[in-house]
């Protein structure tokens, strides 16, 4: 671990904690912005990861879940260096919107540069003053507007240490994802950082489940690389299973939907996932699984055009296996109607 580490112009040592606000591009109105970094660093040596949320600035689980994650007393006493980044796109999280006042995708833009647009310069300023000062990275998103993700990984997982790094995360569903270019991934990849993109939930929505299950999964990998402690108490093992392919069903015709399947739900080739119908309750089609496998997206919204992504599946040898491990993750984290405990 290095002796010194620094976030723009402000130090941190061994033994520290700081909240640093990161300088961007200013307002129109001239308001300042700037993207908040909170770094703990041990007093141990350790490595150095960082956690991040609302790349999308409509995706609000991360922020929640770094909330819960700074304040969780397994921290305390951690080897290393913690960074973490509540919000990367703050004007996103301002007008509520996925991508910047420029219109662009923020984890499309990546490497960026010094003088390019809005998205590029951010970006740029992200990757070289946090990423690239990093071993590890966990990017904390959620599915689009009116869409739900079920709480599961996405990354590299050819890569080995990767791999062992989702597996401790500890959720029932690892997506083997290539990296996209321009994204946050890639960028980081280059640098040799190993990031796994975590999805869980629904835009512009706190989701109780994904956010228990993000928390308890980055606390599981601190633990994997030896940040924090073991933790004493037992809980239900959940087994994660890698699917190397996914696809959307998509709608058939357009018009009212009526939602048959649910997250987590084991479908069949033919199975019915939703019926679409007309304004006078007419059935006009029948939405259908395309293959055998597990829903791990779904669109919210009871209307569809003909051709909108419905159901997201992810293909699996052991499907069954793969949901009575959904339905240990969901008995560990939700086992009672608190909404405001920390999960350690």
């Amino acid at each position: 671990m290095r002796s010194s580490f620094a976030i723009g112009d402000v130090e941190v040592l061994r033994g520290q904690t700081k909240k640093i606000e990161l300088p961007t591009v200013s307002l129109y109105t001239d308001t300042s912005m700037s993207i908040p970094v909170f770094v703990k660093r041990g007093k141990r040596d350790g490595p150095t990861l960082f956690v991040s949320a609302a790349v999308h600035g409509d995706e609000l689980n991360g922020i929640e879940i770094i909330s819960r994650l700074i304040n969780s007393p397994s921290i305390k006493t951690m080897k290393g260096t913690l960074v973490a980044v509540p919000f990367v796109n703050g004007y996103g999280v301002l007008n509520q919107s996925r991508y910047l006042p420029d219109r662009r995708d923020l984890n499309r833009s990546f490497p960026g540069s010094k003088k390019g647009s809005l998205a590029s310069r951010i970006s740029y300023l992200f990757l070289n003053e946090v990423v690239a000062k990093c071993d590890y990275g966990i990017d904390l998103h959620t599915g689009a507007i009116h869409r739900t993700n079920l709480p599961q990984i996405r990354a590299n997982l050819d890569d080995d240490v990767t791999l062992e790094m989702a597996r401790a995360f500890g959720v029932p569903v690892l997506v083997n994802a290539n990296n996209r270019d321009g994204s946050l991934r890639q960028a980081a990849e280059e640098f040799g950082v190993k990031v796994l993109l975590y999805e869980a939930g629904e835009a512009l929505r706190f989701d109780e489940l994904s956010i228990r299950a993000g928390l308890k999964g980055i606390l599981n990998v601190m633990r994997h690389l030896g940040m924090v402690a073991k933790s004493r108490k037992k809980s239900a093992s959940v087994e994660p299973f890698v699917a190397r392919q996914t696809g959307w069903v998509r709608a058939t015709d357009s018009g009212f939907v009526h939602h048959l399947k649910s997250l987590g739900d084991y479908v069949e080739k033919g199975d019915t996932l939703a019926t679409i119908k007309d304004p006078f309750g007419s059935v006009l089609d029948y939405v259908k699984a395309n293959a055998k496998g597990i829903v791990i997206g779904k669109q919210n919204i009871p209307l569809a055009q003909e051709g909108d992504a419905m159901y997201h599946i992810a293909y699996f040898r052991k499907p069954d296996d793969v949901v009575e491990n959904i339905e240990i993750m969901q008995g560990a984290l939700i086992p009672d109607s608190s909404i405001d405990h920390i999960v350690d």
